[in-house]
């Protein structure tokens, strides 16, 4: 929750008294101050219904929030942000950018590498934002002479934040349910300050996503559909699988979760409002291991302390051990190869039943994907023998159901009629069912 802080007039610190500023000027210097310590964007929302939350209430009812069942809970507050601060009339609404170019992904020195959204490749947020919103607060405080109380919130209160953040100006939802700005994007989190002080409201944004779908078509998993714009569902939404979700992950979306360890950033990486986003100056947001490509094997054998050491301070704290292993057997599964074997044998034996269900699963996973690839290596090898001249003739890939045709030797222009148990590998093995098989 927020903390209460109940403020006076003051005048140490190069305070000023100015009698005379109005609701805008007071405005105007709570934007530009908060542009000085780095925030993105700063607007003011009048503190009162907020008109999304009959929509947040109706995703609620629908199921969409799987289990997240703290959604649920202070229904009131998040209606009306007045219910958390008595008298309060204004909401500063703050966001801080933190994006950074994607690095390369792969495999490093000891295993295939999964992916964090770039949220959490640095320090926690909650803190980089509370402390330049309580900076921010400070100033106020000096800068304004009548007494008013205020609340900062960061991400852990019943306060709908985005719809918020949309009534201050300072973007607008987007069809991936994101917050998004023209010039910023959407690779922003948001802090709040909810007062009693009197300030002059900013204008609603406005919707700019247009005809765009590119965020609801490059969702693996159909969290998000052409069909509900505006609309996501958690339940297989990558983010919430990874982070939310404690239990075991359902099989079906396991494969479309790729190599996204924690967190998932595909709807914003298509978003075109992204392309111009500059880089984030914020150097708390800057990369700490295992961020931003964690080794997925090692994460998998990762101790209590090895997580504790990797994770204290960090957004990455959301999400327990256990569903960090869980989620690197999945990357492993979905990218891993037989090297990783050994690990995952370890992991199917864990008495941590969570882990060891998905390491199995990623066991049969790369063993299916390798037998594939070794069929695909035959089958790109596969040749006939002509029965004439016995010239060797590359056939190429064969498809999965093979008919027999008619083929012309290249050397001596026999035409003949090729089956399949007339192919044969390139070191002459008879090749039946996509199966290299000995000869009797």
């Amino acid at each position: 929750m927020g903390l209460t802080v109940s403020i006076y007039p003051t005048f140490f610190g190069g305070g000023r008294y100015h009698k005379g500023m109005t609701r805008e000027d007071r405005s105007e210097w709570v934007r530009h101050r908060a542009r000085q310590l780095g925030f993105a964007r700063c607007g003011i929302a009048p503190a009162g219904p907020v008109r999304a939350a009959e929509r947040f209430e109706a995703w609620l009812a629908a199921g969409l929030a799987g289990s997240m069942s703290y959604l649920h809970r202070y229904i009131e507050q998040r209606r009306d942000p007045r219910r958390l601060l008595d008298g309060a009339r204004s909401v500063v609404m703050c966001s801080l950018s933190y994006f950074q170019r994607r690095p390369a992904s792969g495999r490093g020195a000891d295993g295939p590498r999964g992916r964090i959204a770039r949220y959490a490749w640095g320090a926690d947020y909650h803190q980089l934002v509370k402390d330049k919103l309580w900076t921010l607060l400070d100033g106020m405080n000096r800068q304004f002479p009548e007494p008013f109380e205020a609340r900062v919130f960061v991400d852990t209160a019943p306060l709908l934040e985005k719809a918020l953040a949309a009534e201050a100006g300072i973007g607008w939802i987007g069809k991936n349910t994101l917050l998004l700005d023209e010039q910023v994007g959407s690779f922003t989190v948001l802090g709040a300050i909810v007062t009693t002080l009197a300030l002059e409201p900013d204008p609603p944004a406005l919707d700019e996503c247009g005809t765009c779908t590119r965020c609801l078509q490059a969702c693996p998993t159909g969290a998000l559909r052409l069909d509900r714009p505006y609309q996501l569902d958690a339940r297989r939404c990558i983010s919430y699988l990874s982070i939310e979700h404690r239990g075991a992950i359902d099989e079906s979306l396991r494969p479309r979760m790729g190599r996204w360890l924690f967190g998932c950033d595909i709807c914003q990486d298509v978003c075109p409002f992204n392309r111009r986003a500059a880089e984030t100056t914020e150097a708390g947001f800057a990369p700490q291991p295992p961020a931003p490509r964690p080794d997925a094997r090692a994460v998998l054998e990762w101790t209590a302390v090895d997580c504790r050491r990797a994770t204290r301070g960090r957004a990455l704290d959301r999400a327990t051990r256990s569903m960090l292993r869980r989620n690197a057997a999945v990357v492993l599964g979905n990218v891993g190869t037989r090297a990783d074997a050994a690990a995952l044998r370890r992991a199917a034996a864990d008495g941590d039943a969570l882990v060891a269900d998905h390491a199995r699963w990623a066991m049969e996973r790369i063993e299916t994907r390798a037998a594939r690839e070794q069929t695909m290596r035959t089958r790109r090898t596969l040749h006939y023998r002509c029965q004439q001249c016995g010239h060797s003739n590359p056939v190429g890939l064969v498809p999965a159901e093979y008919d027999p045709r008619t083929f012309v030797c290249e050397h001596c222009g026999n035409e003949q009629w090729v089956e399949l148990p007339d192919l044969l590998t390139a070191d002459g093995k008879r090749f039946i069912s996509h199966r290299p098989i000995e000869e009797d």
